[in-house]
Order: structure tokens, then sequence, then C-alpha cells
């Protein structure tokens, strides 16, 4: 027997997974579900892009110095031998459509979301898998300040609707151009010193982009890292005020927040405003969402210079936590109505009453399986149906039939002609 196992780092969603509930789809049906009406909200409108793109867009699009393109894409020459990589984000593919459709021509204003998988190949840990699930929002043309915190709120408000706690949110300015040419000089300047005690990959970044250092997990970095300068005192008069009017609009939000001077992301698009919200369930890897602005972006990809700003987060790592913390998720979903047929004549009549009650929207199955009465009601148990009812020649006769509740055991009798409204009131399937 041929035996060919999952790729490491992926994982199947099944109907339902006793062992790892995470990975059970009527969980993940429901976030999706919860998350479409919470963005709705917000006046955000689905925009879908294909899972691989031309290498280049990522190179020039996140940065080809980030850990993401130099290491962790999974990139391939497809038979026209030109270089492809599956997304290891969004938003580069996003304005990527946006500048190639010239949607900028369509309207001023463009609030945009996303939900789908990202590939990035990674050594996998709790909540980090090759091939993981995000949630992505975008909005181009607005440059004020409070978009910035509309939609820090935003991803803190989706986490609180879904009953996570235990959340902390940081933000940072990245500032400008002008600012990160003045804050690079003076950090390499401080680098110098502590040289020899950076780690091998921290020292191959001082030279190409020494910010990000900030990045690095290592011990040895982070110790360095204390007595660093930061970026915070080397904004421009402008992003400085930008940061301060966020951080404002944050307190008039009630959003609880904390300044971290060291925050970067971990892609170089990033202008202005950044922020991460971690969360204290999920251990060292406790980031569940985070994002920032990304003035630059549309231009350097050959659109209009438009301003820009976005967040991502991690659908695993949000099940898991809800899971974690014991939140209230929904039961799997179960087929409300089990029919069984006995005889030619019934099997019609069963067939078109259950087509009935699927077009009502009620979650029907018929018994397909020929078995006696007895093993019939079996599989409508192990279905996990609600409620089972059996036809034959007597019930055709009569136009009767007895509708068994499967939990209690409770029969009740109706007209045949009545179970289609009878069972309206049940659980949907839309």
């Amino acid at each position: 027997m041929m035996n060919i196992p999952i790729p490491t780092g992926t994982f199947d969603i099944l109907p339902e997974d006793p062992k790892e509930l995470w990975r059970s789809s009527y969980l993940w049906e429901y976030l999706e579900k919860e998350i479409r009406a919470f963005v709705q909200c917000y006046g955000f409108e689905e925009i879908r892009t294909p899972i691989f793109e031309r290498t280049e867009l990522f190179a020039r699009g996140v940065g080809d110095t980030t850990d993401i393109v130099s290491k962790e894409m999974y990139t391939f020459e497809d038979r026209g031998g030109r270089s492809l990589s599956l997304r290891p984000e969004g938003t580069a593919s996003v304005i990527r459509a946006f500048v190639e459709k010239r949607l900028d021509l369509v309207q001023s204003l463009h609030r945009l979301f996303y939900i789908g998988p990202m590939f990035r190949y990674e050594r996998p840990q709790a909540g980090r898998f090759r091939q993981h699930h995000q949630l992505g929002i975008e909005v181009i043309g607005i440059a004020r300040p409070e978009l910035d915190a509309e939609l820090i709120e935003m991803n803190y408000a989706l986490y609180e609707r879904l009953g996570i706690e235990n959340l902390t949110v940081y933000v940072n300015s990245l500032g400008d151009g002008e600012s990160r040419v003045r804050f690079r000089e003076a950090l390499k300047d401080y680098l110098r010193g502590h040289f020899e005690a950076l780690s091998e990959d921290s020292k191959l970044r001082f030279e190409k982009n020494p910010l990000r250092i900030f990045d690095s997990k290592d011990e040895r970095d982070k110790e360095v890292l204390r007595g660093a300068p930061t970026i915070l005192q080397y904004l421009s008069a402008d992003c400085e005020a930008h940061f301060l009017a966020v951080r404002r609009m944050l307190d008039h939000l009630k959003v609880p927040y904390a300044v971290n001077a060291c925050l970067v992301r971990g892609l170089d698009y990033y202008t202005k405003t950044v922020f991460e919200i971690t969360s204290g369930e999920l251990g060292a890897q406790n980031t569940v969402g985070g994002g920032g602005r990304y003035d630059g972006l549309i231009k350097e990809l050959g659109g209009p210079d438009l301003p820009a700003i976005g967040f991502a987060t991690g659908l695993e790592r949000i099940i898991q936590t809800m899971l974690k913390q014991k939140e209230i998720v929904p039961e799997r979903r179960r087929p409300h109505v089990y029919v069984i047929a006995l005889g030619d004549s019934a099997s019609l009549m069963a067939s078109s009453l259950v087509k009935e009650l699927r077009m009502q929207g009620v979650i029907a199955l018929q018994d397909m399986n020929g078995k006696k009465v007895k093993q019939a009601m079996q599989l409508a148990s192990t279905s996990r149906a609600q409620y089972a009812i059996v036809i034959g020649e007597n019930e055709l006769q009569k136009g009767m039939c007895e509708i068994k509740e499967l939990d209690s055991g409770t029969v009740i009798e109706k007209a045949l002609s009545e179970v289609v409204s009878f069972f309206m009131g049940g659980k949907k399937c839309i």
C-alpha cells in the first residue's frame, strides 16, 4: 500500500477533528462567516487574487532583504521559464491588481478585504505553518492619521467580537524616507561598537538593511539592541505630528495600547504607523495580527502616488486562541431530518419530500443504503440527525407519517402534506 503523507507544515481541515479541534471545518466556517459580517460593517468589499505571482512582485513590494523574500518564499520556474512564487502575504498582490486594473480611475477610496492561504517556507511550530490562512484589510486613498487609528481599533474590535482576551496592542512609527535615512546612520554608528556581539544573520543585515535587526529573535541581538537609538528619536516634524494624532485618536476610541519603539514589522514597505496585537495565550509566537501604513508601495509598483494602510491576521491563531480560552464556539452543524423509505413508491415520495425540505433551507438527508428499518435508524443516529421519518406503503396509503426526535425518542404523527411546514422553523442550511 502506497503511503504519501501530507507535506510538512501543512494540515487538513476535516469536518471534525477530535484530536485537534481547531482543524475542524465547522469552526473555520463559523469564523469566516463572523469575519465577513464584521468587515462589511466597516464598509469593506472582497478582492481575490491568485495564490501565485511573478517573483519580482514580492522582491520589489515586500523587499528582497526581508526574511520572507530571502529565505521563506516558495519559488519555482514555470514551463515558460518565468520565475513564480506562491504568495507569502497578501498586500503586494492587492496593490498589483489595483495598479494593473487602474482602479484609481474608478473611485478615489478603496476599502478591500481578502481571506485566503499564504505560503512561507519556515520551521513549523505552534501557530505557524508553511501554508497558513489570513484575513487581510487594505485601505487605499486616505493619508489621515484618523484612518490609522480606525484600523487599529477595527483589528482590536474583531478579536473582542470573537471573545478573545488577554490582548496587548503595540504601536510605533517608522517615519518617512528622511526619518529613516537619519535613523539608519545613527543605528549603524551604534552597532559598529557592538558588531562582534551580533548574530551572523544580523551581521549580514547590518549593511543591507540594519532595521531588520530589530526583527531578530536571537537573544544576543536583543541584548545589543537594549541600548540602541530608536526611530522615534529621528522622526520628522510631520511624522511626529502624525503619530501623536494616531495615539490621541486611539485614546479617544478607548483602545488600550503601548508604544514599542523597537517594533518594525517584517516588511520593507511600511511607513509611519505600524502596529501589532499579541495574545498571552500563544507562547513565544504570540502575534495574532498587525499591519501598518505603506504610502510608497503603490508608486513603487508602477501606480499613482497614493497613500495606503492595512493589516492582516492569521485564522489559525484566532481559532487556537479562542479554544484555549474556552470561548463559546458553535457545535458542528447537524442534519435536521433523515428520511427512510421502504419500497420503490416510498422512495419516490421521500425524494420529493427531501427536495422540498432542502428548497426551504432545511438540512435533510435521504437514506440511500437500502438497509432494514433498524439498521437505517442506526445510520440516522450516526449522521447526528435530529429527526427521522420512516415512509413505507402504510404511510403512503394513510397519507400520514411518524416523526421521531432521535435525542429524546419522542414521536409526533403528521400528515405527509404537513411535513415541510412542520420543519420550516428548524435549522437552516442557508
